[in-house]
């Protein structure tokens, strides 16, 4: 299989050789019976390697393009175990308006001695030049950013990691391996909350890293493993039932977006709309070439501030006002008081997140219903 949709709808379809099931089995059991004394064997423990999750990972490492996958409990743990490559004294180097859990966790490790973290405006070149000149032993890309949708240049800052020696590993969490293919551009690890688009149905709770050859796959197997951070076999089921239609749910709900995107574009109750798909939006370009799709996320500043959001958030009938993404229900979050909260007021300063931003995730209900939400919504702020 060649395709990647295909991949999504059918790897792993019909292999059953026990009793022919179409759909590959669950297997929830923690532990595997030896087939003779001192034999090793694939499974022994769960913790360890699970049928299940092993499918999931082979899927997600197949369709990202790489040497192979971890799957694990979160999105946070994903991003705890690649940090876990990291020995004392190193140097991390991370986007400033990252998602809010990744900066405070890159924060708290550093206080504690784990690694050094230097937070930067990749947008800057020259800011990143000068960050990577004091040596790094990984950058970490989020692109589109969480919630400004920045797009970072993938393949630019590959080069730049690699020059001084660092891994680059991009946050793919937004787009999916169905519109970007990070490790194609340069990256060596990708990083998924796998709660978002690869499951799609805001009902599983997970992350995954995607490693680019074998040698970091192996190293990652095993702080996995040592840690304890794996994902269920029950939570690794439902993520690939929900990756088999991945494709389908992102396509149709990047179409809304654009046209969501579009209308509020056009409102004065709005300042500014983030949408790469914008012809306006700064990094325009730039996402045309590096990704197959805008996406279905986009954020926007309501003038008025924080007043004029209770007012907007109130009115709404069909977006939910909720953390996370990627779900089929449209859902706006207010990054100062919900994802982004606990990075501090002033780092969100640094980064542009204000009062008055909101992210929104687009589902798949009709189009002309979101839109008749919106409009009603900033009528109720006017």
């Amino acid at each position: 299989m060649k395709n990647s949709g295909t991949i999504a709808a059918a790897n792993g379809i019909a292999k059953d050789a026990a009793f022919g099931a179409v759909t590959p089995p669950l297997y929830l059991s923690s532990n595997f019976a030896f087939r003779e004394f001192e034999h090793e064997q694939e499974y022994e423990y769960s913790r360890t390697s699970n049928p299940t999750r092993n499918l999931l990972a082979d899927t997600l490492a197949k369709l990202e393009s790489g040497g192979g996958a971890i799957v694990t409990s979160s999105g946070m743990a994903a991003v705890h175990l690649v940090l876990g490559l990291l020995h004392p004294g190193e140097r991390v180097v991370a986007p400033h308006d990252c998602y809010g859990g990744t900066h405070r966790l890159l924060a708290a490790l550093h206080d504690k001695g784990h690694f050094e973290v230097e937070f930067v405006d990749q947008q800057n070149e020259d800011a990143l030049a000068a960050a990577l000149q004091l040596g790094a032993a990984l950058v970490i890309v989020e692109t589109p950013s969480n919630p400004l949708m920045r797009v970072s240049d993938i393949e630019a800052i590959s080069r730049q990691a690699k020059s001084v020696g660092a891994r680059l590993a991009v946050d793919n969490t937004f787009l999916s391996p169905a519109l970007q293919q990070p490790i194609a551009l340069g990256a060596d690890l990708v990083i998924h909350s796998t709660t978002k688009y690869l499951n799609g149905h805001s009902d599983v709770v997970g992350g995954a890293v995607i490693a680019a050859n074998s040698i970091d796959l192996e190293n990652l197997q095993s702080w996995a493993n040592m840690t304890g951070i794996a994902g269920s076999p029950f939570d690794s089921y439902l993520t690939l039932r929900g990756v088999r239609s991945l494709f389908l749910r992102i396509e149709r709900q990047q179409r809304t977006a654009g046209a969501v995107a579009d209308f509020l574009d056009q409102r004065p109750e709005i300042s500014v709309v983030h949408y790469p798909g914008l012809a306006t939006h700064p990094n325009h370009e730039l996402a045309q070439r590096q990704q197959s799709g805008f996406g279905a996320m986009l954020s926007f500043e309501l003038n008025g501030g924080i007043a004029a959001v209770r007012r907007f958030v109130a009115a709404l009938k069909i977006f939910t006002l909720a953390e996370s993404l990627g779900g089929i229900e449209s859902l706006i979050a207010h990054p100062a008081t919900m994802t982004h909260v606990g990075m501090g007021a002033e780092a969100r300063l640094v980064a542009g997140i204000g009062e008055g931003l909101l992210r929104v995730s687009i589902g798949l209900e009709a189009e002309e219903d979101l839109l008749s939400d919106l409009a009603s919504s900033l009528a109720a702020i006017a």
